[in-house]
C-alpha cells in the first residue's frame, strides 16, 4: 500500500503514519522510487484492527499477548518478512557454516574463547527427564556449575561468560547422556549418537536454527525469571519447563505420535482420517511464517532429496492443510532419518534454544526492571 492508502485505512494523517513507523508499530519498505515508501497491507490491517479495539483493557491485553503488537525492545532476534535474523544476520545463512558456540557468542555479545575456551566442567548426566537431569547436574556442588557464576550480582565478565558456556555444555551432556566435553556441541552429539560427518553437519544446522526465536513462550519465561534477579541457570530451567509444553517444543512428541500412525500406510489417507476426526495436524503452519517456516525448509531440503516417504508425507500434509512444515516436523524428520534416539528431537530443540534463553536473560538484565504486567480482572466484583 502507498502511504496515502495506509493512512486512509488507519484513519490517520500521513504525519501520524510516519510517527507509527518511527515507533516501530509498522514498517516502511523502499520502492523503485527512492522518494516513495510502501506498507504491507497485512501489517496495516493488523494495526487498524488494534486501533479499532480502542482502549478497552480486555481487548488490548489479548492483542498484546496473542501474537500481537511488540511489547519489549530487543537487539537479539528479528523476524521480518518470513526471515529470521540473529543480531541482523540471516539465521538460515548462518546455519550453513556457523557452530552453535559461534552463534552463542554473537547473541550473548561475549568473546567465543571466554564462553567456551575453558575446560568443560565435570558434569555427569543423572537420568530422568531433561528438566530434572539438568537441574541436578548443575546443582551447587564442587564438580558442578551452580548458580554463582551466572548470578545477577556476578560482576566478573570472564566468570559470567564461562558460566554461560558451561550451562549449555551441561545441557548437551543431559541431552546425550555423555559427560560434558570441550568438543563443539554438534560433534559431541554426533559422537554420542554414532553419526557420520554428514549427520554431524545436520545436527550443527539444527542447533543453529533453534538458537532463538524472539519472544516465544520459553524465551519470554527466561526474561521474566531474569527480571526477578534469578541466575541464568534458573532462566534455563524455566525455559526448559516452558519448552516442554505441547504447544511449544513438546509439539515434537505430537509429531512423533502422528508419524507413528503413518508407518506402513498411505500418508495422505491417514492424514485425511485424522482431519476428518477434527484433529489438527501437528507440525504444519506457523503464524509468523505464512509462506513457510524458513528453519524447517533449510533442515528438510537435504532430507527430502533422499527420502521419498518424507516427500509423500510433506506433500500430503501441505495439500490437506494449505500450510508448510514447521520446525517441529523438521526436527522429527531429522531424528528419524538419522536414527537418533526417540526424544532427541526435543533434546536438540532445547539444546539449541538454551543459547537464546541465556541471550534473552542477559538482555533483560541490561534493560533492568521487573516484568510485572497487570491483569484485567473479569471476576465477580467485591
Amino acid at each position: 500500500m502507498t502511504a496515502a492508502e495506509a493512512a486512509a485505512r488507519l484513519g490517520v494523517s500521513r504525519q501520524t503514519l510516519y510517527a507509527y513507523v518511527s515507533r516501530g508499530l509498522i514498517e516502511a519498505y523502499p520502492t523503485a522510487d527512492p522518494r516513495v515508501r510502501a506498507y504491507a497491507a497485512e501489517a496495516v490491517a493488523r494495526l487498524a484492527e488494534a486501533r479499532h479495539r480502542g482502549r478497552r483493557p480486555r481487548e488490548v491485553a489479548r492483542a498484546a499477548l496473542d501474537w500481537g503488537l511488540p511489547v519489549l525492545d530487543t537487539a537479539v532476534t528479528l523476524i521480518r518478512d518470513g526471515t529470521l535474523y540473529y543480531r541482523g544476520s540471516d539465521a538460515v545463512a548462518l546455519a550453513e557454516t556457523a557452530t552453535l558456540e559461534e552463534v552463542a557468542a554473537t547473541l550473548w555479545a561475549m568473546p567465543l574463547a571466554a564462553a567456551f575456551g575453558l575446560a568443560a566442567a565435570a558434569v555427569e548426566p543423572r537420568g530422568g527427564d531433561l528438566i530434572g537431569a539438568f537441574a541436578a547436574a548443575t546443582e551447587d556442588e564442587p564438580t558442578a556449575i551452580g548458580d554463582e557464576p551466572t548470578a545477577s550480582w556476578q560482576q566478573d565478565p570472564a566468570r559470567l561468560a564461562a558460566g554461560s558456556g558451561a550451562l549449555v555444555r551441561a545441557l548437551g551432556a543431559c541431552v546425550t547422556g555423555r559427560a560434558a566435553s570441550t568438543a563443539p556441541l554438534h560433534r559431541h552429539c554426533a559422537e554420542a549418537w554414532g553419526l557420520d560427518p554428514a549427520g554431524a553437519e545436520a545436527i550443527r544446522r539444527a542447533l543453529v536454527l533453534c538458537a532463538d526465536h524472539e519472544l516465544n513462550a520459553s524465551g519470554f519465561t527466561a526474561r521474566c525469571i531474569a527480571s526477578a534477579g534469578a541466575s541464568l541457570r534458573a532462566a534455563v530451567i524455566g525455559g526448559l519447563a516452558a519448552l516442554s509444553g505441547s504447544r511449544h517444543g513438546g509439539m515434537t512428541a505430537r509429531v512423533e505420535t502422528l508419524w507413528d500412525g503413518l508407518d506402513g500406510v498411505d500418508p495422505a489417507a491417514a492424514l485425511r482420517r485424522q482431519l476428518a476426526g477434527r484433529e489438527p495436524l501437528p507440525g504444519f503452519g506457523h503464524p509468523l511464517y505464512p509462506a513457510g517456516d524458513p528453519r524447517a525448509a533449510a533442515l528438510l531440503a537435504p532430507l527430502l532429496a533422499e527420502d521419498p516417504r518424507l516427500r509423500a508425507i510433506v506433500a500430503a500434509g501441505e495439500e490437506l492443510t494449505g500450510a508448510r512444515p514447521s520446525l517441529d516436523l523438521a526436527l522429527v524428520a531429522l531424528r528419524r532419518h538419522h536414527g537418533l534416539p526417540r526424544g532427541s528431537a526435543f533434546g536438540l530443540f532445547a539444546l539449541g534454544r538454551s543459547v537464546g534463553w541465556i541471550a534473552q536473560a542477559l538482555e533483560q538484565r541490561q534493560a533492568g526492571g521487573l516484568i510485572r504486567p497487570r491483569a484485567v480482572y473479569v471476576g465477580p466484583e467485591p
